[in-house]
């Protein structure tokens, strides 16, 4: 019968126990220099480590925990966040074990509330106390584990409710501490706390009212049933979104945060595009109770390394630091929009000694760095000692978004990270739902933190140099074959084609919409025929071109006018007739 005294391979673990956890797992972390499996695995890791497809097609998959005898939890989560796609009908949690060894799950099982139940699934997930916990809809609930099972059977229990699920963030990932203290992150509502989201020129709201409830790590107790969510229990505030939240050995808990959005696009008389692009950092943070990290007044700038005053509160494009002098800057700061959606700090005894004590980081990839090309898509490392950097961050793993790193077209998004009892590091994705594992098998005695080498579809995609006369703007472009709206040019056309793709006017409508109008996360397709906003008519999406999309239907992309781009009545034309064109294209 197995044991089932769930531990949670993310929570701090203190005292003695710790050292015996640690003098366990070093009993048992025996690294192999054998070389890795065949297999393709799609991703590319930093030297000496391995990586097994543990589990693949399971839907969107987001946080995960071990248990000590190795089982593998995930949360999964739906709506329109995945274009409202079809959630799966036996539940949104999951149980994987890898039975007979071979770094592959032969056993998967679903279980928890169904979606003809209400049930939309969720983020966070953690073991405690023998028990799952696990976020649903605006509720932590607990299931209690059964020995000899790897799912409960019961119905849960309801933790804490009331959680808000409005606004740009709904999500609410959460971790346990050894004592049963349950911190929970509510992101922020709004990109900046504006009266109108994402809108340019528009100041931000004093008060910020929306920090009573969002944008902060609120704690409750694992153990007691019945919590009810309210301003109350907040222990840290002015964190936009801060997903991924991990302890250290010291029991210290460190957090990731999402820096804002639309810096150019929003105040493009203080910020270039490249500016809006790079800017803000994203941020590693040390949480202390009643802890202020700056949002929305203030954002972090990793080239100046300080916090800057945000242009809603007066800010003059990163020169004023005012009110954010006292704020609480990062740890670790990373490039702009890759957006962390979860920290580990590495406690296992697999990996060497250089990566212990450092800290993972899963980029899920950036939609907001458009015309720019994307960025993030990977694993990053970062050394820590005593939690503060120790060594630059390297990509650990990379290659998540095949041939295409846009979060339309992406083959793969990282969101959760968890390691084994044997030390073991799983990553999952969020795209198909396929979780890797990874283990280490290079030379342990000399192993040194490393890069991950460049995946084989980005060495691709760089291709070979252009001539020195350069390339006809509308070389091999697909416009030719497009429909023509009533009244419109090939010329118009091809303009449209290039503003959309961000070659021109600084256009950034493919960062929302993807490079090949399929939608993404944040604004939905315009190549299959169905408008969400507008009619259809060229007419009908001029206007909404020119005006924005203040409160999107089924989607979390506010569109601020002409996607924040300096449109001109021309430009704004061809975009029209391009997205005319290809939402009435032949299927």
């Amino acid at each position: 019968m197995k044991d089932r005294l769930g531990h949670e391979w993310k929570i701090a673990v203190f005292g003695i126990v710790l050292g015996l956890a640690a003098a366990s797992r070093a009993q048992v972390a025996t690294p192999s220099t054998a070389a890795c499996p065949t297999a393709e695995t799609g991703i590319t890791l930093s030297p000496g480590f391995c990586a097994t497809i543990f589990a693949d097609q399971l839907g969107h998959v987001r946080h995960l925990t071990v248990s000590a005898d190795g089982i593998v939890y995930a949360n999964s989560w739906s709506g329109r966040y995945y274009h409202n796609d079809t959630p799966p009908p036996d539940g949104f949690l999951l149980a994987l074990e890898d039975s007979k060894g071979t770094g592959h799950a032969d056993i998967v099982m679903r279980f928890g509330e169904r979606p003809a139940a209400g049930a939309a699934g969720g983020t966070g997930i953690a073991l405690y106390k023998n028990a799952i916990y696990a976020e649903l809809n605006d509720k932590i609930v607990r299931y209690a584990l059964v020995p000899g099972r790897i799912v409960p059977t019961g119905k849960p229990d309801v933790i804490l409710s009331g959680l808000p699920l409005t606004g740009d963030h709904p999500m609410h990932p959460f971790v346990i501490d050894a004592k049963g203290e349950l911190f929970v992150d509510l992101g922020s509502a709004t990109n900046s706390c504006q009266s109108q989201n994402r809108m340019p020129h528009v100041a931000g709201l004093e008060p910020c009212t929306e920090l009573e409830t969002r944008a902060g790590i609120w704690r409750y107790d694992a153990n007691q049933l019945g919590q009810v969510f309210s301003p109350a229990e907040r222990y840290a505030t002015g964190l936009r979104n801060g997903e991924g939240l991990a302890f250290d050995q010291a029991g210290e808990l460190f957090a990731t945060q999402h820096g804002r959005d639309q810096l150019a696009q929003n105040w493009p008389k203080l910020y270039s595009v490249q500016q809006g692009a790079e800017l803000p950092a994203e941020e590693v943070v040390q949480l202390r109770e009643g802890g202020d990290y700056g949002w929305p007044e203030c954002y972090y700038d990793q080239n100046q390394k300080r916090l800057v005053l945000a242009p809603e509160y007066g800010g003059d494009g990163g020169k004023t630091a005012g009110v954010c002098a006292q704020k609480l800057a990062p740890v670790a700061a990373f490039p702009g929009h890759w957006a962390p959606n979860d920290l580990l700090i590495y406690d296992g005894g697999q990996f060497p000694g250089p990566y212990r004590g450092g800290a993972f980081i899963a980029f899920h990839g950036s939609w907001n760095r458009a015309p720019l090309p994307q960025g993030g898509y990977n694993v990053v490392f970062q050394p820590l000692a005593n939690g503060k950097v120790s060594g630059p961050y390297v990509v650990f793993a990379d290659g998540f978004a095949g041939a295409h790193k846009d979060p339309g077209r992406a083959d793969y998004r990282p969101t959760g990270l968890a390691v084994g009892p044997d030390g073991a590091l799983y990553i999952a994705d969020d795209v198909h739902g396929r979780i890797w594992r990874v283990t280490y098998r290079g030379d342990f005695a000399h192993a040194q933190v490393a890069p991950a080498p460049a995946p084989a579809a980005a060495i691709a995609a760089s291709g070979p140099s252009l001539p020195p006369e350069g390339l006809h703007p509308d070389a091999g472009r697909v416009t030719a074959s497009l429909p023509l709206p009533p009244g419109a040019t090939r010329a118009q056309l091809a303009l449209g084609d290039r503003i959309f793709h961000g070659l021109a006017s600084n256009g950034t409508c493919s960062g929302c919409h993807g490079a090949d109008a399929g939608g993404t996360s944040v604004g939905p397709a315009l190549n299959n025929g169905v408008w969400v906003q507008t009619n259809g008519s060229l007419e009908a999406i001029t206007r909404i071109i020119t005006t924005g999309v203040s409160k999107p239907r089924n989607y979390t992309g506010v569109m601020p006018p002409m996607g924040g781009a300096p449109l001109s009545p021309q430009d704004v034309a061809a975009v029209a007739a391009y997205v005319w064109a290809v939402g009435h294209a032949a299927p």
